[in-house]
């Protein structure tokens, strides 16, 4: 398959709905900031109109959607405690639960990492962590070393998206675990698909969602003949060549300052 070709389109927040991804895409990835309702509304929206197959959780390991099978997923209260949702610390269930709804009867697949399995990320790095290789996704050309101006660019994200509040050596590991994380989403997505099921969706932060370092390089470094669209939901103007296919920009959700906790 040929890789797509997304011009960019910045959708505001009066346009919502505006945005159509591409027919015939194999992977669809809806990112988003977690606790913001109108891109979970959006995110429902579109798995709505893409109908995928599968659908892929950044907030859910394997084992939460083990345990809530057969539970009824048109009760939210319900469903949403058989997942476990509220304990695993993410945003209201009821963001949520509209894309569990719209996806109709797609198999859902858990891309959480617990945090128990991040400890020999962080110590040893992703590629080493990585265990038991899959036909489907190939973790050395995905996972393979970052030269030096890569690393300190993601190592400075890191450090701002942790508020500057971490030591500097901390922050090798801290890359290593949000690449262990965009690979392990992008495993089970390309998993789906050799199962037979297309489209996946992704559901997922707007960090993971990015094309130039989250699973959409991922799936590329892995497998450059499948195919991919990637929307990032944002608070603010990311201005020209940001690294998504689309962006639906909204307003911002009142929250606490998230860096209280570090001071």
């Amino acid at each position: 398959m040929k890789a797509v070709l997304c011009a960019l389109v910045l959708v505001a927040a009066p346009a919502f709905g505006s945005v159509v991804p591409p027919a015939d895409v194999d992977v669809v990835i809806l990112g988003e900031i977690h606790d913001n309702p109108a891109h979970h509304a959006e995110q429902a929206r579109l798995v709505g109109l893409v109908r995928p197959e599968a659908v892929v959780w950044e907030m859910l390991t394997p084992g939460q959607l083990e345990k809530a099978a057969g539970a009824d997923r048109a009760d939210a209260v319900g469903f949403g405690a058989a997942l476990g949702w509220e304990a695993a610390g993410w945003p209201d269930f009821e963001m949520y639960h509209p894309i569990f709804l719209a996806s109709a009867d797609a198999m859902h697949l858990g891309g959480a990492v617990p945090r128990e399995a991040l400890r020999p990320v962080i110590e040893k790095g992703a590629l080493a962590a990585w265990g038991a290789p899959v036909p489907w996704f190939d973790a050395a050309r995905a996972l393979g070393p970052l030269d030096p101006e890569d690393l300190a660019r993601r190592e400075a994200e890191q450090a701002e998206a942790h508020c500057n509040a971490l030591p500097a050596d901390l922050l090798p590991g801290m890359v290593e675990a949000q690449r262990f994380r965009d690979a392990t989403m992008a495993s089970a997505a390309l998993g789906a698909l050799a199962d037979g099921k297309r489209p996946v969706v992704i559901i997922t932060g707007s960090g993971h969602a990015r094309t130039d370092v989250g699973i959409p390089a991922m799936i590329r470094a892995a497998r450059p003949d499948v195919t991919v669209w990637s929307l990032g939901q944002v608070e603010a103007d990311p201005g020209p060549g940001a690294p998504y296919d689309a962006v639906n920009l909204t307003a911002p959700t009142p929250r606490e300052d998230p860096c209280a906790a570090f001071r």
